[in-house]
């Protein structure tokens, strides 16, 4: 029997016939099926970011408390000076300077934690005994996909650590008393390095702080929460790991696309597509990861995936095999690249995709719903009897129409 499709939270745009479509209204039928309220026009990649950039704004305004070194109120000229001089520093990649501008601050809280401590040990009141560290997943970026045990834990922080990938909804849900600093990384810039960060955690919860290590997705799924579990652990820390909605769950849900599905896919693999050395070659491809019966999700491979199609072609996925970028998924800026695994990365960079963009590869995205754009497109090419370039083949539509193994 044929395929039956829920009604999908966001519905797709219903195509203009007044005019012959584009190559790149094609290419990106989908880029804006998400609206949400107040958004009427197209979301372009110029859009601000949901997420906490190395020199946004909105960090330096969460982390004005690290930059008063003197003890003065984050408000204080003083604290919005360098906190100005931080950011000019990040700005131009000297994050020892930045860092260093930070230092008095943390040691003055760390103090104050120990103190406390001390205190709590003698049976003056206070924490006593060493804290913890909540290692904390908040899914893709929509921040209703939070758990309600990630929700509690990040409004009883102490001190929030968070990544540049947890998105601005998630970070207004922090409790008012909380200290929030940002470690997180992106290409070109470390904030924080990654054994910085273990000693961080380290020293605050040993003075007695709850901690709440806030993470991107889900904290084990390429997010190196094991090594900051394993670190901890073996210093004598007390670590809950709560699990966030990896993107390659969310994200997929978002589009209507099942991961497996019975008689299409049998299993499904995620890969990173991260080069360790920052080249633009993908870390690793296994040839039998060019199965057609398995769903391939690719995190982080924006700037690999020129080398990366090539190689699962030559290792055998045939190359229309139905594929998909997604942009800053289940955020308002999310933005969505349909294609088949050949043009793929032609279309990509014709849309200019932004990181963090998430790859899907393999024939149940042809299941989406959004996927049913090929149709309306060459159903426009008949109207105006004229052929339109596109990034998918009529044999695309094979996949639309699969029929279910009862």
């Amino acid at each position: 029997m044929a395929l039956a499709f829920r009604t999908p939270r966001f519905q797709p745009r219903p195509a203009s016939i007044s005019a012959p479509a584009s190559t790149s209204s094609l290419a990106a039928a989908a880029a804006n099926a998400r609206p949400r309220a107040g958004a009427g026009a197209a979301v372009r990649a110029s859009a601000a970011s949901p997420f906490t950039e190395a020199t946004s704004s909105s960090r330096y305004r969460r982390d004005a408390w690290s930059y008063a070194a003197d003890g003065s109120p984050s408000s204080s000229p003083s604290s919005s000076d360098a906190a100005a001089v931080a950011a000019a520093a990040a700005a131009a990649g000297r994050r020892d300077d930045e860092i260093a501008l930070q230092l008095p601050e943390l040691r003055r809280l760390l103090d104050s934690l120990r103190r406390s401590r001390g205190k709590g040990a003698e049976g003056e009141g206070g924490g006593g005994g060493p804290g913890r560290v909540a290692l904390v997943g908040t899914g893709p970026g929509d921040p209703e996909l939070l758990t309600l045990k990630a929700v509690r834990a990040i409004e009883s922080a102490d001190l929030v650590l968070y990544d540049r990938l947890v998105s601005n909804d998630v970070m207004d849900l922090v409790g008012e008393g909380a200290r929030l600093l940002y470690v997180g990384k992106t290409a070109g810039y470390h904030s924080r390095t990654q054994e910085e960060i273990h000693e961080l955690l380290l020293s605050f919860a040993e003075a007695g702080a709850n901690v709440v290590r806030l993470k991107g997705g889900d904290p084990l799924v390429f997010g190196r929460g094991g090594e900051e579990m394993d670190f901890l652990q073996q210093q004598g820390i007390r670590v809950e790991v709560i699990p966030g909605i990896t993107s390659a769950s969310g994200i997929a849900a978002e589009l209507g696309i099942p991961l497996t599905h019975r008689g299409v896919a049998t299993s499904v693999r995620f890969l990173t597509g991260h080069s360790r050395n920052g080249g633009t070659d993908p870390l690793y491809v296994a040839g039998n990861a060019a199965d057609p019966d398995t769903t391939l999700v690719v995190y982080m491979g924006l700037s690999t995936l020129p080398s990366l199609a090539p190689k699962l072609m030559k290792h055998g996925l045939p190359p229309d095999t139905p594929a998909v970028a997604v942009e800053r998924g289940t955020t308002p800026q999310q933005r969505t690249v349909f294609a088949l695994l050949k043009d793929l990365v032609d279309e990509v960079k014709s849309t200019n995709l932004v990181s963090p963009t998430l790859i899907i590869i393999g024939k149940v995205v042809a299941l989406s719903p959004f996927w049913g754009s090929i149709k309306s497109a060459l159903w426009m090419e008949a109207l105006h009897k004229k052929p339109i370039k596109q990034p998918w083949s009529r044999r695309a539509l094979e996949w639309v129409a699969l029929d279910s193994v009862d």
